[in-house]
């Protein structure tokens, strides 16, 4: 049976843009058709400066939303990263079979670089060799398959040059995996910057619908969206990236093609409006579940508990066969 895996990082409050691109494919398609690992990836918000507190709560409100969003976990497998020490075990493995060059090379690291050294800050080693800790996510579970965003799919293709290095040194020991993408809203766009995602750790809260934004606060985000010059409602992602936006986030809310659903459109006013809706309702039930999960927070210490146990009993295998094959005294 194909293996996915894949995570949310505790870096802020998970959006519109994580459910649509991520979550509910992991809900409505990965976990029935897989044997699924989803993950909260906690050791990878460490790679900046961070309150641990704040960390804590978000990571426990990323876990209850991943469930809240319809993960099963009789279907799949949902834990918290550093429950399970295989990830920072095989990390520093594939630090040994990366190269300075290929860390460097990052999209990620260069972008998060740069602004904190604007800000003033320091740049912390990790920040450089987390896609060797991503790479160890992913890998230790003999995963096939990574449902990622389009800016997370540099990561994935790293993951595959070091497990395909490390099986040529070594000896045969990891899958190669493959990164997956949804067809439509893939990557969900800034309401009020369309050419920049909609990152749940960007400062600009007006473009950014987060899912436990209440209804009206979601409709008063879309109504407010930057548009583009003229008034004919076309679907263009170059020309028109505002429109483009919300026809992809309506597209994928309710289902058909963003250039098909243009037509139907003679004003922004009532694309808009339409959108507005459709998200309210997209999130209505999300936000229904994670407040029955709150209100039972042993249910989901012990979804975590369990979810870290199985986990750990399939990474193990694969980790400590990775300790003996690069050359490593067995405990």
């Amino acid at each position: 049976m194909t293996r996915v895996f894949s995570g949310v990082k505790p870096t802020g409050h998970l959006t519109l843009g994580n459910y649509l691109g991520a979550l509910r494919r992991w809900a409505e398609v990965d976990q029935h058709q897989a044997d699924a690992l989803f993950c909260v990836v906690d050791l990878h918000a460490l790679t900046v400066d961070h309150d641990p507190a704040r960390v804590r709560r978000l990571s426990r409100q990323a876990a209850t939303l991943l469930l809240a969003s319809g993960l099963d976990p009789r279907r799949c497998t949902v834990f918290v990263q550093s429950h399970v020490d295989e990830h920072a075990r095989l990390s520093y493995l594939l630090e040994c079979v990366a190269t300075d060059g290929e860390m460097r090379r990052m999209i990620q690291y260069k972008e998060k670089a740069s602004r904190e050294q604007r800000r003033g800050g320091s740049v912390r080693l990790s920040l450089l060799t987390y896609p060797a800790l991503m790479a160890a996510d992913i890998l230790a579970y003999d995963t096939d398959e990574v449902p990622v965003g389009e800016d997370q799919t540099q990561h994935v293709e790293l993951a595959r040059d070091l497990a395909v290095r490390f099986n040529h040194r070594y000896g045969h020991t990891f899958v190669v995996p493959r990164a997956t993408a949804p067809k439509v809203a893939a990557r969900v766009m800034n309401l009020q910057d369309p050419t920049s995602k909609m990152g749940k750790s960007d400062d600009s809260g007006p473009g950014i619908v987060y899912l436990l934004d209440e209804p009206e606060v979601v409709r008063k985000k879309v109504m407010r969206a930057v548009t583009d010059s003229g008034q004919d409602v076309v679907y263009d992602r170059e020309e028109r990236p505002g429109v483009a936006n919300l026809l992809e986030i309506l597209a994928a809310c309710e289902g058909g093609d963003p250039e098909g659903l243009s037509g139907g459109y003679a004003s922004y006013g009532a694309l808009k409006k339409d959108t507005a809706e459709a998200v309210v309702e997209a999130l209505r039930p999300v936000q229904e579940r994670h407040r029955e999960l709150c209100a039972d927070p042993g249910y989901v210490d012990g979804v975590l508990r369990a979810g870290a146990e199985n986990a750990r009993g399939m990474a193990r295998p694969t980790v400590d066969a990775a300790y003996r094959a690069i050359g490593l005294l067995p405990a």
